[in-house]
């Protein structure tokens, strides 16, 4: 009931956060540092990727290291895209959307194949990583950032690994449920976010 509780508060204290990482206003910093803290800049980009690892736990297997793989993969191909140019409308909805569908996903606790699961990662992933590519500083500046970000994407979902093993070890026969009910938070937070 502790964790429950612990991460219903954590998704509400997320809720209160800026609504969105990409207001096209700021500009950011050149390099690693900026793409270390791209990532971290929104609520939309923390839940999606704090998800998929969460989603990768809750599939187990060999979806533990191949969904988080195919999210940064994909998401640096996205970036590429992104930073020529090409314009991709309703890139801030599909970020959002990228949020709710993985909650949704999470709150469902279906078992799927891991071809799927990163079948479907690595789709939304492109909208993340367009946004960054968007944003990204100049081309001599671009290897730099985009390692950046991709490190700092790799570590959200080890993190959401790591959280979701340690509540299944914390509250045992409770465990799946309290993350099923931890993906509802987070559809619930990505609905929020696209009223707000």
């Amino acid at each position: 009931m502790k964790a429950l509780i612990s991460l219903l508060a954590a998704a509400v204290a997320l809720m209160a956060a800026p609504v969105f990482a990409h207001t096209g206003v700021e500009p950011h910093g050149h390099g690693l540092v900026a793409g270390l803290s791209h990532p971290l800049g929104g609520v939309d980009h923390l839940l999606a990727m704090i998800a998929v690892g969460v989603l990768a736990a809750q599939q187990g297997g060999r979806a533990l290291w191949r969904v988080p793989a195919a999210f940064v993969a994909m998401m640096l191909v996205g970036a590429a895209v992104g930073m020529t140019g090409f314009a991709l409308p309703h890139v801030e909805l599909g970020i959002v959307g990228s949020v709710i569908l993985l909650g949704l996903v999470i709150a469902g606790g279906a078992r799927m194949p891991w071809g799927a699961a990163a079948l479907m990662v690595g789709v939304l992933a492109l909208f993340h990583g367009f946004a960054h590519g968007a944003e990204a500083p100049a081309m001599a500046a671009f290897a730099s950032y985009a390692a950046g970000f991709a490190i700092a994407t790799a570590a959200l979902h080890g993190f959401g690994i790591a959280l979701t093993l340690a509540v299944m070890n914390w509250v045992r026969s409770m465990g799946p449920a309290v993350i099923r009910i931890g993906g509802g938070a987070v559809a619930l937070s990505g609905l929020a976010l696209l009223a707000g």
